[in-house]
Protein backbone atom coordinates (compact mmCIF):
# COMPACT_ATOMS: atom_id res chain seq x y z
CA UNK A 1 0.00 0.00 0.00
CA UNK A 2 1.20 3.38 -0.98
CA UNK A 3 1.31 5.30 2.35
CA UNK A 4 1.66 8.80 2.69
CA UNK A 5 2.56 9.27 6.36
CA UNK A 6 2.19 7.03 9.64
CA UNK A 7 -0.67 8.10 11.47
CA UNK A 8 -0.52 6.85 14.58
CA UNK A 9 1.28 4.79 17.34
CA UNK A 10 1.11 0.95 17.03
CA UNK A 11 0.40 -1.16 20.33
CA UNK A 12 0.46 -4.73 20.43
CA UNK A 13 0.48 -5.37 24.63
CA UNK A 14 -3.34 -5.61 24.83
CA UNK A 15 -4.80 -9.44 25.15
CA UNK A 16 -6.93 -10.77 22.52
CA UNK A 17 -9.14 -13.83 23.54
CA UNK A 18 -11.06 -13.61 21.07
CA UNK A 19 -11.03 -9.98 20.35
CA UNK A 20 -8.46 -7.37 18.39
CA UNK A 21 -5.48 -7.57 17.16
CA UNK A 22 -4.48 -4.06 15.68
CA UNK A 23 -1.50 -3.21 13.51
CA UNK A 24 -2.26 -0.89 11.38
CA UNK A 25 -2.13 2.78 12.08
CA UNK A 26 -1.73 4.64 9.00
CA UNK A 27 -2.81 7.33 7.02
CA UNK A 28 -6.33 7.40 4.60
CA UNK A 29 -5.39 5.75 1.07
CA UNK A 30 -5.10 7.04 -1.99
CA UNK A 31 -7.94 6.14 -4.07
CA UNK A 32 -6.35 3.70 -6.72
CA UNK A 33 -6.83 0.21 -7.33
CA UNK A 34 -4.99 -1.93 -5.61
CA UNK A 35 -2.32 -4.06 -7.45
CA UNK A 36 -2.26 -7.09 -5.05
CA UNK A 37 -4.02 -10.09 -7.09
CA UNK A 38 -6.90 -12.22 -5.29
CA UNK A 39 -4.91 -15.40 -5.96
CA UNK A 40 -1.54 -13.32 -4.15
CA UNK A 41 -3.74 -12.13 -1.16
CA UNK A 42 -4.94 -15.75 -0.68
CA UNK A 43 -1.15 -16.83 -0.36
CA UNK A 44 -0.36 -14.06 1.39
CA UNK A 45 -3.45 -14.89 4.37
CA UNK A 46 -2.32 -18.72 3.96
CA UNK A 47 0.91 -17.76 5.34
CA UNK A 48 -0.27 -15.72 7.73
CA UNK A 49 -2.96 -18.32 9.16
CA UNK A 50 -0.45 -20.89 8.82
CA UNK A 51 2.58 -18.39 11.38
CA UNK A 52 -0.76 -17.99 13.84
CA UNK A 53 -1.62 -21.76 13.93
CA UNK A 54 1.99 -22.19 14.48
CA UNK A 55 1.96 -19.36 17.62
CA UNK A 56 5.23 -18.21 15.28
CA UNK A 57 5.52 -14.52 16.68
CA UNK A 58 8.46 -14.00 14.39
CA UNK A 59 6.78 -15.34 11.34
CA UNK A 60 3.82 -13.09 12.18
CA UNK A 61 6.10 -10.29 12.73
CA UNK A 62 7.88 -10.71 9.13
CA UNK A 63 4.48 -10.49 7.47
CA UNK A 64 3.26 -7.18 8.93
CA UNK A 65 2.88 -4.04 6.82
CA UNK A 66 6.15 -2.37 5.99
CA UNK A 67 5.41 1.23 7.61
CA UNK A 68 4.68 -0.26 10.93
CA UNK A 69 7.32 -3.04 11.28
CA UNK A 70 10.07 -1.36 12.68
CA UNK A 71 8.30 0.14 15.77
CA UNK A 72 6.99 -3.67 17.09
CA UNK A 73 9.52 -5.53 18.63
CA UNK A 74 9.03 -9.56 17.71
CA UNK A 75 8.91 -10.04 21.33
CA UNK A 76 5.83 -7.88 21.55
CA UNK A 77 4.08 -10.01 19.06
CA UNK A 78 5.05 -12.80 20.61
CA UNK A 79 3.44 -11.96 23.45
CA UNK A 80 0.53 -11.05 22.01
CA UNK A 81 0.37 -14.53 20.07
CA UNK A 82 0.68 -16.26 23.50
CA UNK A 83 -2.47 -14.93 25.50
CA UNK A 84 -4.72 -15.76 21.72
CA UNK A 85 -6.86 -18.79 21.32
CA UNK A 86 -5.31 -21.50 20.00
CA UNK A 87 -5.85 -22.18 16.56
CA UNK A 88 -6.24 -25.93 15.37
CA UNK A 89 -7.10 -25.21 11.30
CA UNK A 90 -7.76 -21.91 8.90
CA UNK A 91 -9.04 -21.86 5.56
CA UNK A 92 -9.56 -18.44 3.54
CA UNK A 93 -13.66 -17.82 2.73
CA UNK A 94 -13.84 -14.91 0.70
CA UNK A 95 -10.95 -12.17 -1.06
CA UNK A 96 -12.13 -8.70 -1.59
CA UNK A 97 -9.79 -6.44 -3.70
CA UNK A 98 -10.63 -2.80 -3.03
CA UNK A 99 -8.84 1.04 -3.45
CA UNK A 100 -4.82 0.31 -2.40
CA UNK A 101 -5.57 -2.76 0.10
CA UNK A 102 -7.35 -5.84 0.28
CA UNK A 103 -9.99 -7.66 2.60
CA UNK A 104 -9.74 -11.11 2.97
CA UNK A 105 -12.57 -13.60 5.25
CA UNK A 106 -11.40 -16.22 6.85
CA UNK A 107 -12.20 -18.89 9.92
CA UNK A 108 -10.19 -20.37 12.17
CA UNK A 109 -10.84 -23.19 14.37
CA UNK A 110 -9.69 -23.27 18.33
CA UNK A 111 -11.25 -25.20 21.18
CA UNK A 112 -14.63 -22.88 21.04
CA UNK A 113 -15.31 -23.77 17.79
CA UNK A 114 -14.71 -22.23 14.29
CA UNK A 115 -14.63 -17.80 14.48
CA UNK A 116 -14.38 -15.61 11.69
CA UNK A 117 -11.47 -13.34 10.79
CA UNK A 118 -10.98 -10.42 8.99
CA UNK A 119 -7.70 -9.59 7.43
CA UNK A 120 -6.66 -6.68 5.29
CA UNK A 121 -3.37 -6.37 3.41
CA UNK A 122 -1.49 -3.62 1.77
CA UNK A 123 -0.46 -3.95 -1.93
CA UNK A 124 2.45 -6.17 -0.83
CA UNK A 125 0.12 -8.62 0.90
CA UNK A 126 1.32 -7.04 4.30
CA UNK A 127 -1.06 -6.77 7.27
CA UNK A 128 -2.43 -3.84 7.92
CA UNK A 129 -5.16 -4.66 10.55
CA UNK A 130 -7.16 -8.25 11.44
CA UNK A 131 -10.14 -8.23 13.55
CA UNK A 132 -11.05 -12.32 15.37
CA UNK A 133 -14.50 -12.27 16.35
CA UNK A 134 -15.66 -10.70 19.01
CA UNK A 135 -18.01 -8.05 19.94
CA UNK A 136 -17.22 -4.44 18.47
CA UNK A 137 -15.63 -1.51 21.07
CA UNK A 138 -17.70 1.67 21.35
CA UNK A 139 -15.26 3.52 18.40
CA UNK A 140 -15.72 0.73 16.23
CA UNK A 141 -19.81 0.37 16.63
CA UNK A 142 -19.31 4.12 16.05
CA UNK A 143 -17.89 3.72 12.94
CA UNK A 144 -19.83 1.37 11.32
CA UNK A 145 -23.07 3.03 12.25
CA UNK A 146 -21.98 6.33 10.68
CA UNK A 147 -20.81 4.59 7.28
CA UNK A 148 -24.47 3.06 7.37
CA UNK A 149 -26.01 6.73 7.70
CA UNK A 150 -23.74 7.31 4.85
CA UNK A 151 -25.35 3.87 2.91
CA UNK A 152 -28.92 5.25 3.95
CA UNK A 153 -28.78 8.34 2.58
CA UNK A 154 -29.12 9.90 6.09
CA UNK A 155 -26.79 13.13 5.91
CA UNK A 156 -28.23 15.19 8.83
CA UNK A 157 -27.90 12.21 10.87
CA UNK A 158 -24.13 10.71 9.74
CA UNK A 159 -23.06 14.36 10.01
CA UNK A 160 -24.01 14.49 14.12
CA UNK A 161 -21.69 12.07 14.55
CA UNK A 162 -18.80 14.06 13.64
CA UNK A 163 -17.16 16.20 16.01
CA UNK A 164 -18.67 19.58 15.58
CA UNK A 165 -15.33 21.60 14.50
CA UNK A 166 -15.85 18.59 11.80
CA UNK A 167 -18.97 19.17 10.94
CA UNK A 168 -18.49 23.04 10.51
CA UNK A 169 -15.90 21.79 7.65
CA UNK A 170 -18.51 19.28 6.67
CA UNK A 171 -22.26 19.87 5.20
CA UNK A 172 -25.00 17.01 4.74
CA UNK A 173 -24.26 17.80 0.80
CA UNK A 174 -20.94 17.68 0.59
CA UNK A 175 -21.38 14.51 2.55
CA UNK A 176 -23.59 13.60 -0.25
CA UNK A 177 -21.74 14.30 -2.77
CA UNK A 178 -18.51 12.29 -1.90
CA UNK A 179 -20.63 9.34 -0.91
CA UNK A 180 -22.67 9.52 -3.88
CA UNK A 181 -18.90 9.74 -5.95
CA UNK A 182 -17.22 6.65 -4.13
CA UNK A 183 -20.72 4.81 -4.85
CA UNK A 184 -20.49 5.03 -8.22
CA UNK A 185 -16.67 4.79 -8.99
CA UNK A 186 -17.07 1.62 -7.19
CA UNK A 187 -19.65 -0.38 -8.62
CA UNK A 188 -22.96 1.21 -6.00
CA UNK A 189 -22.92 -0.18 -3.05
CA UNK A 190 -23.97 -3.48 -1.15
CA UNK A 191 -23.18 -3.80 2.38
CA UNK A 192 -21.27 -2.58 5.41
CA UNK A 193 -19.18 -6.09 6.13
CA UNK A 194 -17.76 -4.62 9.67
CA UNK A 195 -15.51 -2.11 11.46
CA UNK A 196 -11.79 -3.12 13.03
CA UNK A 197 -9.29 -0.95 15.15
CA UNK A 198 -6.35 -0.46 13.78
CA UNK A 199 -5.29 1.77 17.18
CA UNK A 200 -7.00 3.00 19.74
CA UNK A 201 -6.66 4.96 23.55
CA UNK A 202 -4.08 7.98 22.06
CA UNK A 203 -5.03 11.36 21.10
CA UNK A 204 -5.85 10.30 17.60
CA UNK A 205 -7.70 6.74 17.32
CA UNK A 206 -8.58 4.85 13.92
CA UNK A 207 -10.98 2.34 12.81
CA UNK A 208 -11.39 0.66 9.25
CA UNK A 209 -14.87 0.86 8.03
CA UNK A 210 -14.67 -2.82 5.40
CA UNK A 211 -17.42 -1.64 3.03
CA UNK A 212 -18.72 -3.96 -0.14
CA UNK A 213 -19.55 -2.17 -3.48
CA UNK A 214 -19.98 -4.08 -6.76
CA UNK A 215 -16.44 -3.41 -7.98
CA UNK A 216 -14.67 -3.37 -4.56
CA UNK A 217 -14.65 -3.95 -1.34
CA UNK A 218 -12.65 -1.16 0.12
CA UNK A 219 -11.75 0.12 3.76
CA UNK A 220 -13.01 4.01 5.07
CA UNK A 221 -10.59 5.17 7.12
CA UNK A 222 -12.40 6.95 10.53
CA UNK A 223 -10.34 8.86 12.70
CA UNK A 224 -11.44 10.00 16.24
CA UNK A 225 -10.20 11.84 18.98
CA UNK A 226 -9.61 10.64 22.93
CA UNK A 227 -13.02 11.38 23.41
CA UNK A 228 -14.06 8.64 20.76
CA UNK A 229 -15.24 11.35 18.47
CA UNK A 230 -15.09 11.60 14.74
CA UNK A 231 -12.47 13.84 13.49
CA UNK A 232 -11.94 13.07 10.17
CA UNK A 233 -12.74 10.53 7.64
CA UNK A 234 -11.22 9.49 3.98
CA UNK A 235 -13.36 10.26 1.87
CA UNK A 236 -13.14 14.02 2.93
CA UNK A 237 -9.76 13.56 1.19
CA UNK A 238 -10.34 11.45 -1.81
CA UNK A 239 -13.68 11.91 -2.75
CA UNK A 240 -14.08 15.72 -3.41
Amino acid sequence: MKLSAALLALSLTAPLSPGLLSIAPVAAQEAAATSLTPAQAQAATELLLSALEKNDGAAVHSKLADSIQSSVSIESVQKRLDTDLAISASRVVKVGSGYSDTTVDALVTSDEGEIPVLLILDDDGKLLAWKVGGDDIPIEASAQSFTEELAAGRWVQARSRLQIDFQRELEPGDLERKWTKLTKLSGGFRAVKDAVVASQGGEQQLVLVCVEFGKATTNLFVIFDDQGRIINVDISRDFV
